[in-house]
């Protein structure tokens, strides 16, 4: 009786209370255009020359190193946000480098990772019955970070240097959809420098300053015009 007493103690100490997850957080829409017009700029020889587009901007937590969280461990990367309340931030393992969390094999199921919004915040693991493990770290375990999402929305336009042969420089363009590229919008255009130092394609203005082999000096006049999706 009194093993079973202390064990039910033992588990209230353990538990925090219930944390309703919460699916209440829209990341971002962010529009990105450069270099800037009218700036000089330099690039090498398969760097993006112009780049221009729209992409999805998530909150996140970027856990550097292991945490040990009671029966839990959380371990290293990405912690997308998916939603908070007054006391508690809700966090999915997502992104380019995701983050995980395991369990030991008596320890309930996890649903996602939560920061308690108190001084210093705490990070803990939500199960799936809603209770947060009190057993997690408090300090400067995590950071706080904005990472690229990979939404539908997500579109991107590039001009990419590709070298120069004798008068004539190479360049290449490449139009992105949700990171993939669209082949059917990919095309490679030779420019020849003795005709005009001033280059286009849809839309964008580039004048040529000096060009080689190995990188390319530029600025640009005009950004790429608006392009169907």
């Amino acid at each position: 009786m009194k093993r079973h007493t202390a064990w039910v103690i033992f588990a209230i100490f353990l538990l925090s209370g219930c944390a309703v997850p919460k699916a209440n957080y829209a990341p971002a829409s962010v529009s990105v255009s450069e270099p800037q017009i009218g700036v000089v700029s330099s690039v090498s020889v398969g760097d993006n020359m112009l780049r221009q587009g729209v992409y999805t901007e998530h909150e996140a937590i970027f856990v550097p190193q292991q945490i040990n969280a009671g029966a839990y461990t959380i371990f290293p990367g990405h912690y997308l946000k998916t939603g908070e309340d007054e006391s508690t931030e809700f966090f999915s393992p997502g992104g380019s480098q995701p983050g995980k969390v395991e369990k030991s094999p008596l320890a309930d199921n996890w649903s996602g990772v939560i920061v308690r919004k108190e001084q210093p915040p705490r990070i803990c693991v939500l199960t799936v019955y809603n209770s947060a493990i009190t057993t997690c770290n408090t300090g400067n375990l995590f950071e706080r970070r904005k990472v690229p999402s990979l939404t539908t929305d997500s579109f991107q336009q590039t001009l990419i240097y590709s070298g120069r042969v004798g008068n004539k420089i190479n360049i290449a363009y490449r139009e992105f959809s949700n990171s993939l590229a669209r082949p059917a919008f990919n095309n490679n255009v030779e420019y020849d420098l003795t005709d005009s130092k001033i280059i286009g394609y849809k839309g964008a203005e580039l004048e040529i300053l000096e060009a080689t082999n190995q990188a390319i000096k530029f600025k640009v006049i005009r950004n790429f015009n608006s392009a169907v999706r």
